[in-house]
């Protein structure tokens, strides 16, 4: 494994440092050789786990890997500051530390991203090719790369949240795609309807058997039952779907509410079950922000 120095604001963060330790003197060439023969070590040990260390171009994809990933832990670690880096870096065990800490946060990261088996056990496959780079790389994708799994993952995780708090039965899976700016929509639009219950797939029904009030039809109402559903949950979860909810979100449900006032009507009339799914595909599932996509039998 050869780690090159380079000057490269854009390259990866350990080769960054390294190269900033020898320029301000502070690390000498027993030190860098010692910090290199550690990561060759590390590589070998991943190649052997995931790849083939007999096979030269496998063992260098496996120093490629540990550059990136120590590069991701020693960026959180030291929080981009490359003095600090490199003081961690010269510790007993820095490098290794370095590289558990970037292989938690990419395992981390993988909980929901894993379609089928991975080589890399619970690391998403992709993920990790992203965050893996060459030393001297002129440019170093592997933090946005991790930024953006990052901020997937924690939609992924609200929702799993807003499912176990607001829902009566309720289990995710990845491949339902479903976003969190619609759960959040249909949390408010059900208790908007019912009331603080427990949701269930019942709303089509329940539409028939309740008195729809004129003042629930305004932006005002609608973000106040908003703000009443983001009030109960933790400081965190609200902080994140507050983020995530588009401007057009209130709208969107008022929309949906006067849909909703138009399916009742047709309810009242005792239309087939097959008219009422008519006019949820005339209208557009997809335009109606919190209606839930099941069919009425």
């Amino acid at each position: 494994m050869q780690i090159v120095l380079r000057d490269n604001d854009q390259g990866p963060f350990l080769s960054k440092v390294l190269a900033y330790g020898q320029a301000e003197s502070l690390l000498d060439e027993a030190q860098l050789a010692q910090i290199k023969a550690k990561a060759v070590l590390m590589s070998l040990k991943l190649a052997d786990k995931f790849y083939n260390k007999y096979k030269m171009h496998l063992l260098e994809h496996a120093a490629f890997d540990v550059i990136g990933v120590v590069s991701l832990g020693l960026m959180e670690q030291s929080e981009r500051d490359l003095n600090r880096g490199l003081s961690l870096l010269m510790t007993a065990d820095g490098i290794v530390k370095s590289f558990q800490k970037g292989w938690s946060m990419l395992t981390t990261v993988s909980k929901y991203k894993l379609s089928g088996k991975s080589i890399y056990g619970d690391i998403d496959k992709v993920l990790l090719e992203k965050v893996s780079c060459p030393s001297d790389a002129q440019e170093w994708s592997g933090w946005q790369a991790y930024q953006e799994a990052l901020s997937d993952f924690n939609r992924q995780e609200s929702v799993v949240s807003l499912l176990r708090q607001f829902y009566s039965q309720a289990s995710y899976d990845p491949l339902d795609c479903l976003s969190l700016e619609s759960v959040f929509a249909e949390v408010v639009l059900y208790r908007l309807f019912f009331g603080p219950v427990k949701i269930k797939q019942d709303l089509k029904q329940r539409l028939a058997h309740i008195e729809l009030e004129e003042h629930w039809f305004t932006l005002d109402h609608i973000e106040l039952e908003m703000n009443n559903t983001l009030g109960e949950l933790p400081p965190a979860l609200a902080e994140t779907i507050s983020v995530d909810l588009g401007k057009y979100f209130a709208p969107g449900l008022l929309r949906t509410l006067t849909f909703a006032k138009g399916y009742r009507e047709q309810l009242l009339k005792g239309v087939s079950p097959e008219r009422l799914e008519r006019l949820e595909y005339k209208e557009g599932l997809t335009g109606l922000l919190g209606w839930p996509i099941y069919i009425v039998m």
